[in-house]
């Protein structure tokens, strides 16, 4: 399997932090947030990469170069107009092939365990792709999923509003005792994915949108696994995280220490 890794933002949340770097090479214990990614799939038995850049993309692409330091083959495509995630996949799509392939956001960090979890859960089913969820986000942010008995995606609304949440508890679709699935970022898909990110319009926010594509595969027919994240999981999505991520690092040097 090949990996695709989204890093051509530039993190506009991380202010003065990213004029000189994208969001992905800002460093959590020493190494930047990319190289914590990279690593965690080598472990998961990944050796084929493309990574999407775009805002100083020179920054990640002569840090890394062709991956021969990681004894992996790592390729770029550039972004040139930041139009959405729904449009970035496809310019993995030459790289892609047929292949099934992995896909994250550049900014999420998690244990190198969750991706060979990912792996194993994508090869337990007849499956057209694999949506990882975790419990306890505010789901205004990101994607809202709920799934069947299968724990296979049965519908997916991205950053639903307040009213929306209130509707979707009037229909029984929220319950009380219930998870509230937030989306996590990480993906498996079949190289099918493409079909339906090519017929995407822009969202009511202005953004081809990834999730609109898995919706539309699940409305074919696809199915989609779910897979929880039940261990460790961040969204460097800001400086607050970032700083927390260096206390948590620090305390540990001094517990080890």
């Amino acid at each position: 399997m090949k990996a695709v890794i989204l890093a051509a933002g530039k993190g506009t949340r991380m202010k003065e932090l990213t004029d000189a770097v994208p969001k992905p090479m800002l460093k959590v214990q020493g190494k930047p947030v990319l190289e914590h990614i990279l690593g965690g799939l080598i472990v998961a038995g990944l050796r084929e990469f493309c990574i999407i850049t775009g805002w100083r993309a020179e920054v990640i692409e002569s840090h890394f170069g062709d991956g021969e330091r990681l004894g992996v083959k790592i390729s770029y495509m550039r972004q040139v107009v930041q139009d959405g995630t729904g449009k970035a996949p496809e310019l993995s799509k030459d790289f892609v092939g047929t292949d099934d392939f992995l896909l994250t956001y550049g900014d999420i960090l998690v244990k190198p365990e969750t991706y060979q979890q990912m792996l194993k859960r994508f090869g337990e089913g007849r499956f057209s792709g694999l949506l990882t969820v975790t419990a306890g986000e505010d789901v205004t942010k990101g994607g809202l999923n709920f799934f069947d008995d299968q724990f296979c995606l049965k519908r997916l609304i991205e950053k639903p509003s307040a009213a929306q949440l209130d509707q979707l508890r009037a229909e029984g679709w929220l319950k009380p005792d219930q998870p509230v699935w937030y989306n996590a970022g990480i993906y498996i898909f079949r190289a099918v994915l493409f079909d339906f990110t090519a017929k995407l319009y822009k969202s009511p926010r202005g953004e081809y949108e990834l999730t609109d594509a898995i919706s539309a595969m699940a409305a074919a027919g696809h199915r989609i696994a779910g897979l929880e994240i039940k261990d460790r999981w961040v969204d460097v999505r800001d400086p607050e995280v970032l700083a927390a991520l260096e206390k948590e690092a620090g305390s540990k040097r001094q517990r080890n220490g």
